[in-house]
């Protein structure tokens, strides 16, 4: 039998219910569990996989099975998320982009160019990091990554991260609540700088709008090519 958390919020709950799916059909109940953490981001997979370890240390399944069923999970839950954005594409997205408020259609642009020159390593370390690991599969999709690069560099990356997480429930067991604390601040400050981040980029981008809306409204209609036309006598 899988351990619960002892947290009685949604989310715990959630984790419970989640992390039940082990009990009833096995490793495949923990890739099913770790797939829904890529399309639910909120959902840790930091919860997720070390009860996998424990399962399979007390005789539930095969840690090899841990192992494989999770990463597979992992990669089912990146390609749902890089079909998405394959179905958004570039164009659909630059118009969702010029509705919102504080985005301009060339951010799109930048983004989309700066993946074209980053992404295989956004995609390999971003299964690392909490969230990211989600929504990079996303633009992923927009700019069209060869999905057998995307598949390959998500595998990698999510093998990793999956079999680090299941060994330290392996190895720790019953302990692993001990651990889970500094890895649930870990995990905060994260998300923390990530919110802060988002929060000073859209302060940027409103003062460089209100900057944008002075100028034109100091230059004003005014402001453009208004020569004379000199007077001929006509003679």
């Amino acid at each position: 039998m899988t351990t619960s958390t002892t947290d009685t919020s949604w989310l715990g709950s959630l984790i419970d219910a989640v992390i039940s799916l082990m009990d009833i059909i096995g490793p495949v109940g923990a890739g099913v569990a770790i797939a829904l953490e890529n399309l639910f981001p909120p959902l840790p997979s930091e919860a997720i996989l070390p009860m996998a370890g424990i399962a399979a240390h007390d005789g539930a399944f095969g840690l090899w099975e841990a192992v494989v069923w999770t990463t597979l999970g992992s990669l089912v839950g990146a390609l749902a998320l890089y079909g998405l954005g394959a179905w958004l594409g570039l164009e659909r997205l630059r118009r969702i982009a010029d509705r919102l408020p504080l985005v301009d259609v060339s951010d799109v642009d930048r983004t989309v160019a700066w993946f074209h020159r980053h992404g295989g390593k956004a995609v390999f370390f971003g299964r690392f990091i909490p969230i990211f690991r989600s929504l990079i599969s996303i633009p992923a999709g927009v700019a069209r990554m060869p999905l057998w690069r995307f598949g390959a560099l998500t595998t990698a990356g999510s093998l990793i991260w999956n079999t680090a997480f299941i060994l330290c429930g392996w190895f720790l067991g019953s302990g692993w609540h001990i651990v889970e604390q500094y890895v649930d601040v870990a995990q905060n400050v994260v998300i923390v700088v990530v919110a802060v981040t988002i929060v000073a980029l859209a302060a940027i981008r409103i003062r460089s709008l209100r900057a944008k809306r002075s100028g034109d409204s100091a230059s004003g209609p005014g402001d453009t090519a208004t020569d004379e036309v000199p007077v001929t006598s006509g003679r």
